[in-house]
């Protein structure tokens, strides 16, 4: 071998080292990791616009009716302290609903709580929730629910878990979480069974602060072989993105969506078919107070001298009864 060929054996030798050792320490370099935490001001005011459209189709005995509902509202929570613990307490409700409704063969009926008196028949319920208490909450910085209050009666108040829960630890893009709960639901032969359910997230992406959250409701208990329980589950089963502000501790944004088609829920030749919209979004001023300095829900080091819509339930089969564990249609 020539002197020219040794050199450049050598120096290949080296290049090829250096690109492995290069290539090496990055497959070594542990992976980016986000602590995702709720965080609140004591006396802070925050206003969430809720949008829920719903179309359901039922076909029972050779005659189809479709009813269509599109609800707006505004979602408040006034947070009035953090505890000692560090968790969140704060009241949930709803300062406005715009509700429309239209039934197969009825004129369109709608309900402007800023602008209508009285609430047309089959709104009541909705008019009470307008702009008094529903739920005192006390949160933990991960979602879970410590404490739960209502202040109204079911009927009339039909509000779910605020939030969805948040990991423990810091998490990679690509972790999932979840938690599992239950429902019932009357079977054919009436018969109350237990449905449980499971709602599993997972963390896709991190841009400009913000982390995308993947949201997916699944029914774990089989219930294909009844689809007189499955058409009462019919809105349960749903996939959405949550957009959550990782500095400010707060949800942004939330839509899920949900095309569903149960066949046989009232004999052979009946067929139910659900499309239906959720989504949220913090309004514009909410925006801009969370830029101010949150308050971390969690305990707190010593002071140094430096320095949740209500949204009318669309139409569907009789809703099956939700018990939630403590920490959760995200509506």
């Amino acid at each position: 071998m020539t002197h020219w060929s040794r050199t450049w054996m050598v120096g290949f030798s080296l290049v090829a080292s250096s690109a492995f050792a290069a290539e090496a320490e990055k497959l070594e370099a542990p992976a980016a990791t986000y602590k995702l935490r709720y965080k609140f001001q004591s006396g802070e005011t925050l206003r969430w616009e809720v949008e829920h459209r719903a179309e359901v189709r039922t076909t029972v005995g050779g005659t189809t009716q479709t009813a269509e509902t599109n609800t707006t509202s505004v979602k408040v929570w006034k947070v009035s302290e953090i505890t000692p613990d560090g968790d969140a307490k704060f009241v949930y409700s709803v300062d406005s609903v715009d509700m429309r409704q239209k039934l197969t063969g009825r004129q369109e009926v709608r309900y402007n709580s800023k602008t209508d008196k009285e609430p047309p028949v089959g709104f009541q319920d909705a008019a009470k929730s307008v702009g008094v208490p529903l739920t005192t909450f006390v949160m933990s910085p991960t979602g879970k629910i410590v404490t739960r209050s209502e202040h109204l009666d079911r009927s009339a108040n039909q509000s779910s878990h605020p939030s969805i829960p948040l990991p423990e630890d810091a998490v990679p893009l690509g972790h999932k979480w979840s938690f599992d709960y239950e429902v019932t639901a009357t079977a054919r032969d009436r018969a109350i069974k237990k449905v449980q359910m499971r709602q599993q997230m997972t963390l896709d992406e991190v841009k400009n602060g913000i982390a995308i959250i993947s949201v997916n409701t699944q029914i774990l208990t089989p219930v294909r072989n009844d689809p007189t329980i499955e058409a009462q589950l019919v809105q349960s089963e749903s996939e959405g993105k949550i957009r959550f502000d990782i500095d400010a501790g707060r949800m942004v944004s939330l839509q899920s969506d949900l095309d569903k088609h149960v066949v046989g829920f009232q004999g052979e030749a009946s067929s139910l078919h659900c499309v239906t919209r959720f989504a949220e979004k913090l309004m514009p001023g909410e925006l801009k107070a969370a830029a101010k300095p949150a308050t971390v829900a969690g305990p707190q080091p010593p002071k140094t001298s430096a320095p949740a819509a209500i949204a009318k339930p669309a139409p569907k089969a009789p809703a099956a009864t939700t018990r939630r564990p403590p920490a959760r249609r995200t509506r």
